[in-house]
């Protein structure tokens, strides 16, 4: 196993979170150390870990979502003392319970413990069933009672592949209302988005954006800077407004956000990044509006959007499907919407509406290529 890999589950969340009760129902102090990750990306980008057939990027990527899911699901367990534990997350054990992968488990046991050792918040080791068990924490089904955590280990793992924007997405549910979320974009700028594949250079990079249910958003620099208020833009007229869409074409269809933002007057080009650092950037005001329309037969999972869509609302912003339904993180593990999800301010949210559900009819009146 590649050294890249063990450090990149020791900078993941090792020492991720701590919680402080405060007078405004849960307020979430977030420790994160994965500013180490740019470094981390880097050797993956000088490597020939991509080209690799036993190494392919959906096998990285599953190394990095099993690690940190069982160093958050530990961390959560050992700092939730109270009720009883859920969480709502991305991955589970089947295929690692196959005997076909016990020299994958095994390595990810060991990077595990090396993590926690090297750590030291928790004396504890793990048994490859620790592991397992660990895992399966995220097998949940939320809904709308109770409360639940809700993790995404990373959310853009192409983007992290390729060097690009990330994040480490956490949220917490309660009686189905998302009532924190905190958000790590270790390659996004601290200060704002200044060119179109959202870096910004001379700028520190890294932002942690946080917000509670009630007491507003807030970033900060990953090492720790002093917490500023956020808010969205207040700019009322779209042909002044720009838009964050998926960089991946595959994650939203290119054609109908384009025809949204002619028909709303918008003449700046897309700003195309991946994951939900797209939310934080639109919570400051970097751009106006989110746009996001999978291809047809796509179902979004709540923990793609719960921490980022708490981030803009306490910022002051707005976020709706494609009718301008709130979205409903009560139903369980998918989000039931209508077409897509849009997000914006609160000034330009109905003419936004209209243009969507006006490009929305032509698409679906358009004839068929074939």
């Amino acid at each position: 196993m590649s050294t890249y890999i063990r450090v990149l589950l020791i900078a993941l969340l090792a020492s991720f979170f701590r919680f402080l009760m405060h007078s405004c129902s849960w307020n979430l102090l977030l420790l994160l150390r994965v500013f180490l990750l740019q470094t981390v990306q880097q050797e993956i980008l000088q490597s020939d870990i991509q080209s690799k057939a036993d190494k392919s990027p959906v096998t990285v990527a599953d190394y990095v979502h099993v690690g940190s899911q069982v160093l958050v699901s530990l961390a959560l367990n050992m700092e939730v003392t109270s009720g009883s534990f859920s969480m709502v997350a991305e991955e589970d054990s089947e295929d690692l319970r196959k005997d076909s992968a016990e020299e994958i488990l095994e390595h990810i046991t060991d990077l595990v413990n090396e993590t926690l050792a090297e750590d030291g918040s928790y004396n504890i080791t793990l048994s490859k069933e620790g592991i397992l068990s660990a895992i399966d924490t995220g097998k949940s089904e939320g809904g709308p009672s109770g409360r639940h955590w809700v993790l995404d280990p990373i959310d853009g793992t192409k983007g992290f592949l390729r060097g690009g924007q990330y994040a480490i997405a956490l949220a917490l549910l309660d009686e189905g209302k998302v009532v924190l979320g905190v958000l790590g974009c270790p390659n996004l700028p601290l200060a704002s988005i200044s060119n179109l594949n959202g870096s910004s250079s001379g700028d520190q990079m890294g932002a942690l954006f946080s917000a509670t249910v009630g007491c507003g958003a807030e970033v900060e620099s990953l090492e720790g800077s002093p917490p500023q208020k956020i808010s969205v833009c207040t700019i009322d007229n779209p042909v002044n407004a720009s838009f964050f869409e998926s960089y991946e074409g595959a994650h939203t269809m290119h054609d109908l956000t384009g025809s949204i933002a002619e028909k709303l007057g918008v003449q700046a080009p897309p700003v195309r990044i991946d994951s939900q650092a797209k939310y934080g950037a639109l919570a400051r005001g970097d751009g106006a509006i989110y746009l996001r329309f999978p291809h047809k037969g796509y179902k979004e999972k709540i923990w793609d959007h719960a921490a980022g869509a708490i981030v803009v609302t306490e910022a002051g912003g707005v976020v709706t499907d494609a009718s301008g339904n709130d979205l409903d993180f009560s139903k369980g593990r998918f989000l039931d919407v209508d077409t897509g999800i849009i997000a914006t301010n609160k000034q330009l949210m109905p003419s936004l509406l209209k243009s969507v559900q006006e490009a929305i009819k032509e698409k679906s009146q358009a004839p068929s290529p074939l």
